[in-house]
């Protein structure tokens, strides 16, 4: 029996989205928000605050379902994930790069789509390990067809959940019904037609990622009308946890407003 959820009111913006700034004391010269994969939550990303530089602010979405927003309703469709990050995104956020892993890669161009008719664009968008937001699911997971069980099963082939969270089972039911919903929205969400972003778009990728193929990559370059460079880095759909190094240091590059050269095409 999965855990009973109850809708709240409106939660606190610091719920939603994770301020993490450096800890030099001095104002951050630009932020980076990350939203997180299917399934994934804030804790997961919020360590990448002590490998930025200290004049980055951190800012990791937390969506509905988990974490303080547990007790919301689980989410259903895209919107359910993109309204309430840029709703709560801080009000100081004017020099902004958006990061997204996996499905967190279709929050964030949705987000900056947002940002943008709003007149907030971001500078910059970083893709991971995601296919194009135009194309369907290359790897869905049909959810609804999958007893436990064969959900865990899906989720350890992809890798990026700690297994003792799903070998546990009083956890495993915590953490199911998120991922559930998650997957659900990955499986179905195109996006709609609409006008090219302005901003520079950043794709990386694993080069032997079973879910997106790096040669898949490339069609990000129709989703902006600015420069779209593409990076392979040896490893799965999760190859960041082996390099985070590598991966950080071509985040950073895009944070500082440098191009980076793709080493893919």
């Amino acid at each position: 029996m999965n855990p009973a959820r109850h809708p709240t009111d409106h939660p606190s913006p610091d719920d939603v989205v994770w301020v993490l700034p450096g800890d030099d004391g001095e104002p951050p010269r630009t932020s980076l928000l990350v939203l997180p994969h299917a399934g994934g939550n804030a804790h997961a990303y919020a360590p990448w605050r002590e490998r930025l530089p200290a004049g980055v602010r951190l800012l990791v979405g937390q969506y509905p379902g988990r974490g303080a927003r547990f007790s919301e309703p689980l989410p259903e469709r895209m919107a359910d994930l993109v309204d309430p990050i840029v709703a709560c995104l801080p009000p100081d956020t004017d020099d902004l790069v958006v990061l997204g892993h996996s499905m967190g890669s279709l929050v964030a161009y949705e987000v900056t789509r947002a940002l943008t008719a709003a007149g907030r664009a971001p500078r910059a968008l970083i893709a991971s390990a995601c296919r194009a937001p135009f194309l369907p699911n290359p790897s869905p997971v049909h959810p609804d067809t999958l007893d436990d069980d064969q959900l865990v099963a899906a989720i350890k082939e992809r890798g990026g959940t700690d297994d003792g969270i799903l070998d546990e089972p009083e956890l495993r039911e915590l953490v199911l019904p998120s991922i559930r919903a998650d997957f659900a929205i990955d499986d179905a969400y195109r996006s709609a037609e609409t006008a090219p972003l302005d901003c520079p778009v950043a794709v990386i990728g694993g080069d032997a990622d079973p879910v997106v193929p790096a040669a898949a990559l490339g069609r990000w370059v129709d989703v902006t009308r600015a420069a779209v460079t593409t990076h392979v880095l040896p490893g799965g759909h999760f190859y960041f946890q082996d390099q985070m190094d590598d991966f950080l240091s071509l985040v950073t590059t895009v944070v500082d407003g440098a191009t980076v050269r793709p080493e893919y095409a």
